[in-house]
């Protein structure tokens, strides 16, 4: 019985010092979750993972968060497409190369885990965590393309954890930040939310991952991630499922403010999750405070250790299925799959409304967010001036007007002095574009304007201008938009 085998702990940069390998070696861990700050070169990453699994002393499951669009933790090679990119398309085929894609990115440096992709159904389209992240609202195209996607995954190497069970697509409050309530009927749910969950089950994926979120009508004193009722009693009992299930990050505030100190894990695996993730985003006592916790709970038997030792084996499992032995990924095949996002940029863009043909050699005038804000999952943002060079070889006389989502007034003079020149309205704000920009769109239905969905496809409609919606921010999207807007 190990119960620091429960545990995956995350470190703070891109290289394991001494210090902090004998960190890993003194508990054992059941292994780590690799962030952005982590991930450098390829060989730099692949030695950080090297030397994480050397201290470990055993088969330790490196996870991180590639999912395509937004959520991407490397970013030197091919990126899968946005899911409600590939949820337009609705092409089996097409989600489960994008899995394919994201794995021997990952299974190139010995990453053995991916958490990914969501399966949340995007039921608000304000939800301000999931959006992009979501195949769709059609709980159907959620379940068949999630699947597939997570299919494509594992045949490469690398496990997926499908996420946020069970559904984090009706809810604006982000649980980052504070206990989202979800308080829908089992019925309900199990028309949306579980649907796509469930095929997950039957698909026998190797790993899913909890929401903290709280479902009133299904258990109504604690959210899924500490919750019997749901873990061990739907998950595990009534739908039959037998691989891993791993905690969403237990320092988001959802969970931390209500259970500190690590008592949370040991609520978690009671209810029937086998790995923690335990987040000190630089502080290693956060995961020596999680792993006491743990062994409290066991001292006590309010956590059996039948129940640890069930979860570790689960874990070991997962280990062996998916070693983690490095695959290389060649220049031919990077070529190819880059050449692939392309591909699937250029389909996946929408036009809503005529749009305006543009002078490649006219004056326009690119309105842009200066730098979109961060938070929950997203590690980085499009900003204005990154957007400008991606579209100044198809417009070489673009001129630039960038704001910070309130004041608009350099936008306003730009404007002024050019009132004959085109106008692209660019969105990169996370979710809601402001009311600022909103009040500019409302004058500008005078000219030749296409306003650049590039985040939130909602704001498309929002704004009542013809509009490019791109479904993603990265390489792939922006040449397909310059292309399409050179036209």
């Amino acid at each position: 019985m190990k119960p620091a085998r429960t545990l995956i702990v995350d470190l703070p940069g891109p290289d394991l010092t001494p210090e902090q390998g004998r960190f890993l070696a003194q508990h054992s861990f059941g292994g780590v979750c690799l962030f952005a700050r982590n991930i450098t070169t390829p060989a730099r990453t692949a030695r950080l993972v090297a030397d994480i699994r050397d201290a470990l002393g055993h088969d330790a499951l490196i996870a991180t968060d590639q999912e395509g669009g937004a959520v991407l933790r490397r970013l030197d090679v091919p990126h899968a497409p946005t899911p409600q990119a590939l949820g337009r398309l609705n092409d089996v085929e097409a989600a489960r190369e994008a899995g394919r894609v994201a794995a021997r990115g990952l299974i190139e440096l010995g990453i053995n885990w991916n958490y990914a992709p969501s399966l949340d159904v995007n039921v608000d389209p304000l939800n301000p965590v999931i959006g992009e992240r979501s195949f769709g609202a059609d709980p159907r195209v959620v379940a068949e393309l999630g699947v597939a996607w997570a299919q494509g995954s594992e045949e490469m190497g690398v496990l997926s954890a499908v996420k946020h069970f069970p559904g984090h697509g009706d809810t604006r409050t982000d649980s980052h930040l504070a206990l989202p309530v979800v308080d829908k009927s089992a019925a309900e749910l199990e028309a949306v939310e579980w649907l796509p969950f469930r095929a997950a089950v039957q698909a026998n994926l190797g790993s899913i991952m909890t929401a903290h979120i709280l479902y009133p009508q299904i258990d109504a004193k604690y959210p899924a991630t500490l919750s019997k009722k749901l873990l061990h009693g739907l998950l595990r009992e009534r739908w039959g499922y037998g691989g891993v299930i791993v905690t969403d990050a237990m320092d988001m505030r959802a969970v931390a403010d209500r259970y500190p100190d690590g008592h949370g894990a040991a609520l978690a695996l009671g209810a029937g999750a086998d790995a923690v993730l335990v987040c000190g985003h630089g502080d290693l006592d956060i995961h020596v405070r999680h792993l006491e916790a743990v062994q409290r709970a066991v001292q006590s038997s309010e956590l059996s250790s039948a129940r640890v030792g069930e979860a570790v084996g689960r874990l070991e499992g997962a280990a062996r299925r998916f070693p983690g032995r490095s695959r290389p990924y060649t220049a031919g095949q990077q070529k190819t799959d880059d050449a692939w996002a392309d591909m699937i940029a250029r389909r996946s863009l929408e036009s809503l409304g005529r749009l305006p043909r543009l002078d490649p050699q006219g004056t326009v005038v690119l309105i842009a967010h200066q730098q979109p804000g961060l938070g929950g999952p997203y590690g980085d943002s499009l900003g204005g001036e990154e957007l400008a060079q991606a579209l100044r070889a198809t417009f070489p006389g673009l001129r630039l007007a960038m704001h910070d989502g309130q004041d608009l007034s350099t936008v306003t003079a730009l404007l002024s002095d050019l009132p004959d020149a085109a106008v692209l309205l660019a969105t990169t704000e996370r979710w809601d574009v402001g009311e600022a920009v909103r009040q500019l769109a409302r004058t500008l239905g005078g000219r030749r304007v296409v306003h650049v969905a590039l985040w939130n496809s909602s704001a498309a409609v929002e704004l009542e201008l013809p509009a490019l919606v791109t479904y993603g921010f990265r390489p792939a999207q922006l040449r397909a938009l310059a292309s399409r807007l050179g036209e």
